[in-house]
């Protein structure tokens, strides 16, 4: 009896484990080679963007510092205590209203995603979680290009694309350790849109379906407004596309049905954000973006008109109506232009000495892009080439996406990151058009036909396998070899393994420690000047976030370039002499004034700090630069050193190094300066403090 008792629980246990085997997970062979090389692609990109880790965990540039200081007052105060915030720090003396002059996106998102992480026990403080979103956001913007690639060119597009993007210099720029911006969700939005956008309008997806996409499109495009100016880019892309297929005959009532729902959802959103407001519904693009809607909406009711006399009277009537409003608009002053920067990107000819003073909004050079993409830039127009072979509604869809991002990227450095996952596309649709006959001839037997026509060769398996060898190593001209003799690394790993920008001191150079004297300057700053009356420091506007939000003290100018009479001001005074400064100092209440120099170690200007940036002072403040500099003797004229300028930064070098001065203040004391030593023991990084004396 014990025995069969045994036997019947041996067979239970045996027959529950069985049971349990056919609870496993059935994944086809290729399915578990294609989540391998995505999750491998993933790991890619996530480990490539954490290499600055290496000289510390800080945010990277100067805007980050902005985003984060609103990301921390909406975990502490509130998700919406922004809205009423008028911060008195920055822009002294009138401060700034930061619900109108920001985008709630980033912080948003980061603020959200933090909350809920430390209740769930993130162990992170809201400074360190800000310097890695970055990273984050920027992997889970490749696996959305993995399933954008796919549905426009197949699974083996995905991939390649994801791959591409992951390693792209330009988006690693944009997206790596403590770049905590807008371009951080930005891309990540864009690209969502567009895969909710072209899923919406396939005709062969259920209405249901249809209707699902359109309204995740138009959540899509409104995150896109409320997170970043350059929304307007993939707003006009719907619009250029929506014209493209009216004009190629693919209408459809899906396209309208599509875009009306996501721009009236995106619209929706837009006027909700303080920043834009109902004005917003005024701008050129919308204003077109609804046109856009009104000849959708007149060529679906053509459509179902069926005499040509009702046609015509129909057309007619709509034409002189939309002829009216516009008049109408123009007449009340509705119809405005476009803001300088949305111009100066149209037009860079038109660019303000403002705009054009930042490096990143210069316009790009060829050889730029051949430094970005390496050999991909002579891919991108095969994949041009691709997509138009086979006009469907996805290629025409890239065709533009490619056309239009390579323009923005050639009129502002910048907006390069709006190419790469267009670059990215575009050549994964290269590799794959020209593999994909390779890899059938390899797989192919080699038929030799009874009747071999004359003069007719056959190419065979030897030359499929030559075309992949080639195409494998000119990738590794891009992705494994090194850009120059002085780095071993490859131009992917060399744009990501950088220092950030306060980490190196604000100096474009790979130092081989961190750089400190920004980080000394801002803390003696905060420790040793008094908080109120408060503390009002001019430097020139490069620097205002990290004097308000590091140093957290007031500033007069800073990245957001809200006031440009103000930040004209401020360039007037660098290049006047002392007495007529100690007017415009007196007029903002300035109580001490910081240069930056960097210099070698032969107390010869580089040109990275203020002795570089005092050109674009005097062409912001509509000043002659050649009355301050002798070009033939390469040296400062005798007006040009009576300026501030010139004295702060000549004062600074004499005492850094340790040298009687060769100038005379008398309305400045020198209060801090730093004491790094040089960089690889080239350059010093010069930060000077001097409290004005009236």
């Amino acid at each position: 009896m014990e025995r069969l008792r045994r036997v019947f629980q041996r067979e239970r246990v045996l027959k529950a484990l069985k049971e349990l085997g056919n609870l496993r997970v059935r994944i086809s062979h290729t399915d578990l080679i294609t989540v391998s090389i995505l999750s491998l692609t993933l790991a890619i990109a996530f480990l490539v963007r954490l290499l600055p880790l290496r000289w510390g965990c800080y945010l990277q540039e100067f805007d980050p510092w902005y985003q984060y200081r609103l990301t921390k007052r909406m975990v502490e105060k509130g998700l919406f205590s922004w809205i009423g915030w008028h911060d008195t720090m920055s822009w002294y003396p009138q401060g700034r209203d930061i619900a109108r002059s920001s985008f709630p996106g980033l912080a948003l998102t980061a603020a959200v995603s933090y909350i809920i992480l430390k209740a769930l026990g993130l162990p992170m403080t809201l400074y360190q979680y800000c310097v890695i979103f970055p990273v984050i956001m920027g992997t889970l913007t490749c696996l959305v290009m993995y399933f954008l690639g796919k549905d426009i060119g197949g699974r083996g597009v995905g991939l390649i694309s994801a791959f591409l993007l992951a390693l792209n210099s330009s988006y690693i720029g944009r997206t790596s350790l403590g770049f905590f911006d807008d371009e951080t969700v930005g891309i990540f939005g864009i690209l969502l849109f567009f895969l909710f956008f072209m899923r919406s309008i396939e005709d062969e997806r259920p209405i249901k379906s249809t209707l699902t996409y359109a309204v995740a499109t138009g959540l899509s495009l409104g995150y896109l407004f409320a997170s970043w100016g350059a929304s307007r880019y993939p707003a006009g892309i719907m619009l250029v596309f929506t014209l493209a297929l009216i004009l190629l005959r693919k209408y459809s009532l899906r396209l309208l049905l599509s875009y009306s729902i996501s721009l009236g959802i995106a619209t929706l959103i837009a006027v909700n954000v303080p920043y834009l407001g109902v004005s917003f519904l005024f701008e050129p693009l919308i204003l077109a973006a609804f046109g856009v809607f009104l000849i959708l909406l007149m060529y679906e009711i053509l459509l179902g008109l069926k005499t040509l006399r009702a046609k015509v009277a129909f057309l007619s009537a709509a034409v002189a109506s939309i002829i009216l409003l516009i008049g109408a608009l123009s007449w009340l002053g509705y119809l405005t232009p476009l803001e300088a920067k949305y111009l100066s990107v149209l037009f860079p000819s038109r660019r303000p000495p403002l705009v054009e003073s930042v490096q990143e909004h210069r316009p790009a050079a060829w050889g730029s892009f051949y430094y970005d993409l390496g050999i991909g830039a002579f891919f991108i127009p095969v994949g041009i080439f691709f997509a138009a072979q086979n006009p469907t509604k996805r290629n025409i869809f890239t065709c533009l996406f490619a056309l239009t991002s390579i323009y923005f990227a050639c009129s502002m450095v910048r907006l390069t990151v709006l190419m790469s996952p267009a670059s990215s596309l575009l050549w994964a649709l290269a590799l794959v058009g020209l593999l994909r006959p390779c890899i059938t001839l390899l797989r192919e037997a080699r038929i030799m036909a009874k009747r071999k026509l004359r003069g007719v060769a056959h190419v065979g398996k030897e030359f499929g396998g030559a075309i992949i060898l080639l195409i494998f190593l000119l990738l590794v001209f891009t992705f494994v070899l090194p850009v120059t003799r002085i780095t071993p690394f490859p131009r992917v790993l060399d744009m990501a393994y950088s220092p950030t920008t306060i980490a190196s001191a604000s100096v474009p150079i790979k130092p081989e420690e961190v750089v400190t004297d920004w980080i000394d300057a801002l803390l003696w700053m905060k420790e040793n000047l008094p908080p109120s009356p408060p503390t009002v420091v001019a430097s020139w506007w490069d620097y205002g976030y990290w004097i308000t939000i590091i140093a957290n003290r007031t500033s007069l100018a800073d990245n957001a370039t809200l006031n440009s009479t103000q930040i004209r001001q401020i360039a007037l005074m660098f290049l006047s002499n002392e007495t007529e400064a100690l007017k415009i100092l007196r007029k903002y209440d300035v109580t001490h004034v910081v240069v930056f120099v960097v210099f070698d170690t032969k107390a010869q200007d580089v040109g990275y700090g203020d002795e570089g940036k005092w050109r674009w002072m005097a062409r912001i403040a509509g000043l002659n630069e050649t009355k301050y500099w002798d070009s033939e003797k390469r040296d400062w004229t005798d007006l040009g050193k009576e300026t501030v300028i010139y004295k702060l930064m000549a004062y600074g070098k004499d005492v850094r190094l340790d040298r009687y001065p060769t100038v005379e203040l008398k309305h400045f004391k020198l209060v801090y300066h730093s004491r790094g030593p040089p960089i690889r023991g080239l350059y010093y990084a010069l930060v000077c403090v001097y409290e004005v004396q009236y």
